[in-house]
């Protein structure tokens, strides 16, 4: 009875063997292909990486060329914004002007009606 304990013990420690065997063979493809993924992985963000900075590159190059063209431009804005300026005053000139005629236009309606009346005096009189 003891050799058949025995050998049930060395079946269950074969069975062990090729079981944990079987084991760390599906292990090691893991590993394997986690190692292949790793590389993959690190081969995309070294040229995304590489990619990124000729980007940033490009756009440091782009800002500095519209910075430099803001600065050719703020000229012409302020040039734009002194126009708008004169011709404001040119406005309320034209404004100031017209209503002063206005009044001299009533003057001198105001005075013509004074003369037409005089010498309408001045003929009626004289006869």
């Amino acid at each position: 009875m003891l050799e058949i304990s025995f050998s049930l013990v060395a079946v269950a420690l074969i069975a062990l063997i090729v079981y944990s065997i079987l084991l760390v063979r599906k292990i090691s493809n893991v590993v394997d292909e986690t190692e292949k993924t790793i590389k993959v992985l690190t081969t995309d963000v070294n040229v995304t990486l590489y990619q990124t900075n000729e980007l940033l590159a490009k756009v440091n190059v782009l800002a500095d060329d519209i910075n430099g063209k803001m600065e050719t431009i703020d000229p012409l804005f302020t040039a734009v914004a002194d126009l708008s300026v004169s011709v404001s005053d040119l406005n309320d000139s034209a404004r100031s002007f017209s209503k002063k005629a206005a009044a001299a236009g009533k003057s001198t309606v105001t005075a013509g009606a004074g003369l037409s009346a005089l010498r309408l005096f001045t003929k009626l009189f004289n006869k």
